[in-house]
């Protein structure tokens, strides 16, 4: 049983979190606390210039409100929405707070995973904790 789990959360299309969130629940203590975090790319000035001002505080404030929603179901849960690159902030967020469980959902790998990797393939190579991977 864990202590503080983190569960990566992504909300494109092809993910499905539940399973992640599921799982999490039936590995933690009942005293646990479970973290969903999202990371927000970053996104190229030349590509920022073209949107209105206010998007990306309104993009984050919508996933915070999604990121609360989902941890509202969940025993002492609670969101937390970051930016930065997927891999490296997800792992720069461990070693700052220090869970000792990583759930995580990940696609069906296509031939782009194989020659570029990916978030999962990074964060289980490199996690100093234990890594679910959920398909």
């Amino acid at each position: 049983m864990y202590h503080n789990i983190l569960v990566p959360i992504s909300f494109d299309a092809e993910r499905d979190t539940s399973a992640s969130l599921k799982l999490a629940q039936l590995l933690a203590t009942p005293e646990a606390k479970i973290t969903l975090l999202h990371v927000v790319e970053h996104i190229p000035d030349y590509a920022i210039s073209y949107m209105p001002t206010e998007y990306l505080t309104e993009a984050r404030k919508a996933i915070q409100t999604e990121l609360d929603n989902l941890a509202a179901q969940i025993p002492n849960a609670r969101g937390v929405v970051v930016e930065g690159h997927s891999g490296r902030t997800i792992l720069d967020w461990t070693d700052a707070n220090k869970p000792d469980l990583i759930v995580m959902a990940s696609h069906r790998p296509g031939m782009q995973d194989l020659l570029l990797g990916s978030t999962t393939n990074h964060v289980v190579r490199h996690a100093k904790c234990a890594v679910h991977v959920v398909r």
